[in-house]
Formats: C-alpha cells, sequence, structure tokens
C-alpha cells in the first residue's frame, strides 16, 4: 500500500530546457542503473524529467541509482492490470498549431510504460485508453504519436503485448461530405472490449439537487438521452469496464485551459472513462435568470439569444432522432435560413458566440459531473457498487513540457513551460498545476467544494499537501503569495475572472 507520506506529496520538475524528442520510441537518451534496453543517440530530457519527478516525491529511494530501482512498486505488483490514462481527446489542431499543446506527448507516455513493467515484473497488463471526442480520427492519432513504435519495441524485446484502446462506441467521419454530424457521419466502433458499467450516485450525485433537470444539455444532440440519465434519483453514468477492473490507473493529462471548467487535468480528464459522454452533463439551457448556466445574464442581444434558442430547438426536433430524414429536413430548413430569416444573423459577431455552450465561468454543471466522476473513479468498484474506501491505486505524471493557454481544450496556443508534476492524489496534483498555471483555485467551483465542501471524502487539505521540487516556488498556497508563475491566459470565458 502507499505510504501516508505519500498521499499529499506533489512533486515538480522544472526545466526550461525541456523539449520533446521526435524519434521513436522514444528510448532515454543516459544508460541509467535501473535501464533495460538500448539508449538513443539523440537527448531525450523528457524520458529525465519523469524519472526525477519519481525522485522527488522519495519513491524507492533505498535503491535509487541502484539497478533495483522500482518507484512505482507500492502501486503495482507482479500480475496486476495497469491502465495508462493519456489526454487523448483529439488528433488534430483545427487552427494548425501545435497538437501537443492539446495530447499528451508519447515521450511521457514511454517513459511511464518503462517503470510500469519494472514494477510488474514482465507478468501482468499495461493498457493505454482513453474516450476522446466523438470527431477523433484515433488511427490518425496513433500515427502521430507513433505508438504502434513503443507497442513494437516490448512485442520484439519482451513478448509483452501492450494494448490500446478506443472506448469510444461511435465516431464522426471528418473526411465524409455529409455536413456536421448527421446520421451518416456516425460509423460504429468497438468501443470497451471489456463492456461498460452503468453506475447510478442516486442521492450522491451533486445533480440530485439541481433543479430543472429538463433543461440538462449533454455532449449530443439528444438531450432526451441526457435527462433520461439525470433526473431526480437516477444519476446514471456509463462507465468503462476496462478501467473499473484495473489495479492501478496511471492518469497523463495535459496542463490546459478549459472553457466549461477553468482547467482540464486529471479530474476534468476523468471524461475519458465514459463509454457514452451523452451521460455526461456539459451544460443547462439559458441563463442565470432563466436558471440555466449556458450564457451569462445580459451577454447576448435579442436577435442573438433568438438565434441561439432556434439552433437548439432544430437539435432538438430533428438532429436529436439520429435518422437520415431528421438529418435532411434540418439541412434544408438550415439552408433556406441561411438564404432568407437567418441572413439577418450572420452578420453577429462570432467571437461572442464563443460563450455560447456554457463556456463561461458562470457554468454550475461541468464541475458537478467532474467531481461525481471523481467519486466514481475512487470508489467504485468493477460492478459500478460504491464503497466507503477507494477500491484502486492511482497515480498522475501531469505532461507540462508544453502547455494550452487561451481557446483550450481543443484549439490552445502552445505554452512552453518545461513542467513535469507527479503525485499520488489526482486532486492535489491539479490544485498544484492550477496554482502554476497563475490561476486562483478558490475560484473554480470543483476545487472549492473539494477543499470545503467534503474534505472527509476526498481527503484534500491544502495545509497538508507539500509540494517536492527541484526549483524554489515558495509556498505555492499562501494566501499572500501573488505569483502567477507561468502565468496561462484562460479561456476568453473565464479571463478576469481566475487570474491571480
Amino acid at each position: 500500500m502507499v505510504k501516508k507520506s505519500f498521499n499529499s506529496m506533489v512533486s515538480v520538475y522544472h526545466n526550461p530546457e525541456l523539449i520533446y524528442p521526435t524519434n521513436a520510441p522514444y528510448n532515454p537518451s543516459v544508460q541509467y542503473p535501473e535501464y533495460f534496453m538500448d539508449i538513443s543517440l539523440k537527448k531525450n530530457n523528457v524520458y529525465d524529467a519523469v524519472r526525477n519527478s519519481f525522485f522527488l516525491l522519495g519513491l524507492d529511494k533505498n535503491n535509487y541509482e541502484t539497478p533495483d530501482w522500482n518507484p512505482l512498486k507500492d502501486i503495482i505488483g507482479p500480475r496486476n492490470t495497469v491502465v495508462i490514462k493519456p489526454n487523448f481527446v483529439i488528433d488534430n489542431h483545427n487552427k494548425g498549431g501545435n497538437l501537443f499543446s492539446i495530447i499528451t506527448h508519447p515521450s511521457v507516455i514511454r517513459a511511464v510504460i518503462d517503470y510500469v513493467y519494472i514494477a510488474l515484473a514482465g507478468e501482468g497488463r499495461i493498457i493505454i485508453t482513453d474516450a476522446p471526442q466523438m470527431d477523433c480520427d484515433f488511427n490518425n492519432l496513433l500515427e502521430k504519436t507513433k505508438m504502434e513504435s513503443i507497442k513494437e519495441l516490448y512485442r520484439n524485446k519482451f513478448n509483452f503485448n501492450i494494448e490500446v484502446y478506443d472506448l469510444r462506441d461511435f465516431c464522426l467521419n471528418r473526411k465524409s461530405n455529409i455536413r456536421g454530424s448527421g446520421t451518416e457521419s456516425r460509423f460504429k466502433l468497438p468501443g470497451d472490449p471489456s463492456g461498460s458499467v452503468i453506475v447510478n450516485l442516486g442521492k450522491e450525485s451533486l445533480f440530485y439537487e439541481v433543479d430543472d433537470y429538463k433543461k440538462f444539455y449533454g455532449a449530443d444532440y439528444n438531450r432526451n438521452e441526457t435527462i433520461k440519465h439525470h433526473h431526480k434519483n437516477i444519476q446514471e453514468y456509463q462507465i468503462s469496464k476496462t478501467f473499473l477492473s484495473a489495479d492501478t490507473i496511471i492518469s497523463i493529462p495535459k496542463l490546459k485551459v478549459h472553457e466549461k471548467a477553468g482547467v482540464t487535468l486529471n479530474m476534468k480528464g476523468l471524461v475519458g472513462i465514459n463509454t457514452n459522454k451523452n451521460y455526461l452533463i456539459h451544460y443547462k439551457l439559458g441563463s442565470p435568470r432563466e436558471r440555466g448556466d449556458q450564457f451569462p445574464d445580459n451577454f447576448y442581444g435579442l436577435k442573438e439569444k433568438m438565434k441561439i434558442k432556434l439552433q437548439r430547438m432544430a437539435f432538438d426536433i430533428f438532429l436529436s432522432k439520429k435518422n437520415k430524414l431528421g438529418d435532411f429536413v434540418y439541412e434544408f430548413i438550415r439552408k433556406l435560413g441561411k438564404f432568407c430569416f437567418f441572413k439577418t444573423y450572420s452578420e453577429l459577431s462570432k467571437d461572442k458566440f464563443v460563450l455560447d455552450s456554457g463556456n463561461w465561468y458562470g457554468n454550475d454543471s461541468v464541475w458537478r459531473m467532474v467531481i461525481d466522476l471523481l467519486r466514481i473513479f475512487l470508489y467504485a468498484d468493477k460492478s459500478g457498487k460504491l464503497h466507503d474506501v477507494p477500491v484502486r491505486k492511482s497515480f498522475s505524471i501531469v505532461d507540462g513540457v508544453i502547455g494550452g493557454e487561451k481557446n483550450g481544450p481543443l484549439t490552445p496556443d502552445a505554452k512552453n513551460c518545461g513542467l513535469i508534476v507527479s503525485g499520488f492524489d489526482l486532486a492535489c496534483v491539479d490544485l498544484v498545476c492550477t496554482r502554476l498555471m497563475g490561476f486562483d483555485y478558490k475560484k473554480i467551483k470543483m476545487f472549492n467544494y473539494l477543499i470545503n465542501d467534503h474534505p472527509e471524502l476526498f481527503k484534500v487539505n491544502l495545509n497538508k499537501i507539500k509540494v517536492m521540487s527541484n526549483k524554489k516556488f515558495g509556498n505555492i498556497f499562501d494566501k499572500n503569495n501573488k505569483n502567477k508563475y507561468f502565468d496561462f491566459e484562460p479561456h476568453s470565458g473565464w479571463e478576469n475572472f481566475i487570474e491571480i
């Protein structure tokens, strides 16, 4: 078991000269005492950063710099099943930016795999998996990350199969001639080979207390599906059984901002354990005055609000049916409206619509969803039953070599940080990362809840978080500390709200 002294420790390794290696399969460039394969002739200081993050936590310190060093032995043993969850949300930066400001770089994953394999002593399973956005081309993502080269290395050297799964049950073909996400753009996928588990949090869900559940909006057009799984005592999530069956889960998120949650790290990244994202509530229709959180009060004019509401109405009536007739009628009305009635609205500012869909600090839904998922992640067993104590071990390694700021999570600007942040408690790691990004964690509802409302459930105590670093950052949680550290620019919906 993990020593209690490690639970609230977070390591922060900073090297401004960190650069992602490009030569797959991303071997280290140093023959470390514990390393067991060939080294690369090209520099790989990311591997060194991951290794140093383990050292800063004091893991297996008695064997450090010997062939027996096994930093993950407290959470992984022979014959265990270890699930590695990167942030594999999308395969392309749609504004031509750096893809690795969005997704976890494979060189970080490779270093983690090696130390997992050491802890397994070659016996067990390593599964790399996530549930990307529905328009992600997963094969293209694997090609761009060269994940097959890592699999091939282990297959050839040790006859060891590293499993890689796309957990989605369908995807959208962006190359299709069919516009948008209509029926003919949707393609069935195998999904999680172990299947899914429905977990009902019931009264324990933070949505149980939310009125007007008929305003809920999920990830897809069919709101009825979302509402069906979130009303009164029914608060259901469809969770990957691969995740729930794991002995240990290692989360490797990207350091970046998020339009709906403020930041996306370990906790927000738990949306990737869901095999049907339409079970996830993203916002409530309307403004706060209308008991929603879709957009701020008094932000849109009458014409803008009408456009938004008519668009959602068309989604509800036509696209939610997921059939060709509904798609055809929607497309006909859209083209007709664009030619005549909607022509009036074409001149409206596109910049203002960035805040639509709950993309602002007043979103009161996503943080609830994140806390629900964290509860499931920690306390739900493989059958979906909730326990009073955590049922699996976990660890986090945040890829902050390059972060993502401004228009996150899908089209951020790259932010060179040179950071690797690690720890056993996902929430503690997220709090440290948020503060290093230059944000006030107290302004982010999911953190406020963890710190002030339910410390006994999630065991988050700021006073007990101990930051171990190779650089001096000071007491990052001191109320008088106004240091912006890496000074990330937030999403526009969070500007002038969460910055220190």
